[in-house]
């Protein structure tokens, strides 16, 4: 890790936390309340990166501007903040490097697409928001990634360079916000990565293949 470093700053969903649990929930009971069968956890899983329109596509092979989507993603979402915290963590892993990251005096943060409605009440009861230096939800800036301005807003609201920050993410937008924001970004290996381009394709300063490896690049293992 470069020792100008002074802001470590993670994705939330997949990077940070294992929220897949709850999310694939909401969308089976949907499929259950419909008569349809629910889809097994590794079907989903991939697709939490994107959100209500990955999660409502993969469960009714909708997609948004079909008809009925936007009622199924309300839906979604409502289900979703109803049970958020059922079986929502902190990976394992990641514990101990925050644990490392809180005993070094190093700052972290959280970045995320997910709108404040859900960051606030999941980051509140994981109890990381008296650790974290800083929270950034999809809605705090007017733009999310893969636009730098989240990861920007995150970086000055710190009073840090984002020269001097680096980014954690499971996702290729992730990558493409982290790199558009100057930041060293690495990309998390143990994540849901989506169904597009392979992870080492994504242009990551490094691809972690897990939290243990962060803790040897942040030279803290």
């Amino acid at each position: 890790m470069s020792a100008a470093t002074r802001l470590v700053l993670f994705d939330l969903d997949g990077t940070l936390i294992d929220s897949a649990p709850d999310l694939a929930a909401a969308a089976n009971a949907m499929r259950v309340a419909r008569g349809m069968a629910p889809l097994p956890l590794v079907d989903l899983r991939p697709m939490v990166g994107t959100g209500a329109r990955g999660m409502v596509g993969t469960a009714f092979g909708i997609k948004p501007g079909d008809d009925g989507f936007e009622a199924l993603r309300h839906e979604f979402l409502e289900r979703y903040q109803a049970g958020l915290l059922q079986q929502t963590a902190v990976f394992a892993e990641m514990e101990l490097v925050l644990d490392r990251l809180d005993a070094s005096g190093r700052l972290w943060g959280i970045v995320t697409n997910k709108a404040e409605r859900f960051t606030r009440p999941v980051v509140e009861g994981l109890r990381l928001h008296t650790r974290a230096a800083v929270v950034i939800s999809g809605d705090t800036t007017p733009h999310s990634k893969p636009h730098p301005a989240p990861l920007l807003e995150a970086a000055s609201r710190v009073g840090v360079e984002a020269s001097q920050c680096v980014y954690i993410g499971d996702d290729h937008r992730d990558v493409q916000a982290g790199l558009a924001a100057g930041m060293l970004t690495l990309a998390a290996a143990w994540g849901y990565l989506g169904s597009g381009e392979p992870i080492e394709a994504w242009g990551a300063h490094t691809v972690l293949a897990t939290p243990n490896a962060l803790l040897q690049w942040l030279e803290l293992a």
